[in-house]
């Protein structure tokens, strides 16, 4: 009664300090926080239930995946089912204590959410997409050796933000999902071989078909080199000093195997070509000094460029020979003169 009769006292202008209405506030709170603690123990009830629903289906799409031997995906996609759940979950616990709050509303409420937090972590949700993608299309696998974006190296995980990298000299590379997704990317080690090559040069005044059959007997003797494949020893140009040879073999696609048989193939390349008197020559250079070349030498109708001999077989004399015929030719006029 004390309290009724002192809310109804109100003196205008001026401020009422009423500690009678501040009690019933407070009591009409607590009567309603009390009047719902059993919703809100149903509410962490549920929440909980859910929470244990989520790790237990997370739990089997790992284990479901791990049986492929794709377990990076199997924890991604467990991980979004597993929050999936709870975020149900706890939208159920709130409409449990909130009678007046309908799922239907907290949907809505919630899509218009993820447009704005789309917007604001808009990078990070284009690399977790891209490596889901990644994982489920499978481009390449954990241990694969694959460049992009000038890096080359050993993949070591495809996490939710980035593929994670070993280069061969032993650093670690982040490279963002994204980028993997939307660049060129080569995978060295797709298949179980791969194929190298080398370029190696004979001397023009060698026999080109012997050069080439010693290299195919003496390449697939080394250690590495995939015989069922064979070796193919290609003439591949007529360069200025010797005859370009191009020798390709087929190795283990690995890194390391690639570069243990180079280290190999190379010195057995120049031992059968030694073994078998086959010149691999030096660069050899000729330069033209054009003020000792021919008497026509400035006549664009009649100059050889680099000496080639005449089709007629007639060739124009040097110079200085020229020159001095003539000056042999004015002294005998002057003597007899």
């Amino acid at each position: 009664m004390y309290f009724q009769a002192n809310q109804t006292q109100d003196t205008p202008g001026e401020v009422d300090f009423n500690p009678g209405i501040i009690m019933e506030k407070l009591d009409n709170w607590l009567d309603g926080f009390i009047s719902l603690l059993p919703n809100i123990g149903v509410a962490i009830v549920v929440i909980i239930i859910f929470y244990f629903i989520g790790r237990f289906v997370k739990s089997l799409i790992y284990k479901s995946a791990k049986k492929r031997d794709r377990q990076n995906l199997g924890s991604m996609l467990g991980g979004l089912v597993k929050y999936s759940i709870i975020i149900f979950g706890v939208m159920l616990g709130i409409t449990t204590i909130i009678p007046s709050v309908k799922p239907g509303d907290l949907f809505a409420s919630l899509g218009v959410s993820s447009v704005a937090i789309g917007f604001a972590f808009k990078d990070i949700l284009q690399n977790w997409l891209a490596g889901l993608l990644i994982l489920i299309r499978q481009p390449f696998e954990i241990d694969d050796q694959i460049e992009v974006n000038g890096f080359v190296g050993s993949v070591e995980s495809i996490e939710t933000r980035a593929t994670i990298i070993k280069t061969y000299s032993g650093e670690r590379i982040v490279i963002p999902n994204n980028e993997i997704y939307s660049n060129a990317v080569k995978v060295n080690t797709a298949y179980e071989s791969i194929r190298s090559q080398y370029d190696v040069g004979v001397g023009y005044g060698d026999n080109l078909d012997e050069a080439i059959e010693v290299l195919k007997e003496a390449i697939p003797k080394i250690e590495g080199v995939d015989k069922e494949k064979g070796v193919d020893v290609l003439p591949w140009g007529l360069d200025a000093s010797w005859v370009t040879l191009r020798v390709r073999w087929w190795t283990d696609s690995s890194r390391a195997e690639v570069v243990s048989t180079m280290t190999k193939v190379i010195p057995g390349i120049k031992r059968a070509l030694d073994d078998a008197k086959i010149d691999m020559p030096y660069e050899t250079k000729v330069h033209l000094f054009h003020d000792q070349t021919e008497e026509t030498d400035g006549d664009r109708d009649k100059q050889r460029e680099g000496w080639p001999s005449n089709k007629n077989g007639k060739n124009p004399k040097p110079r200085n020979n020229s020159r001095r015929s003539e000056l042999v030719s004015e002294s005998a006029t002057t003597n007899d003169e």
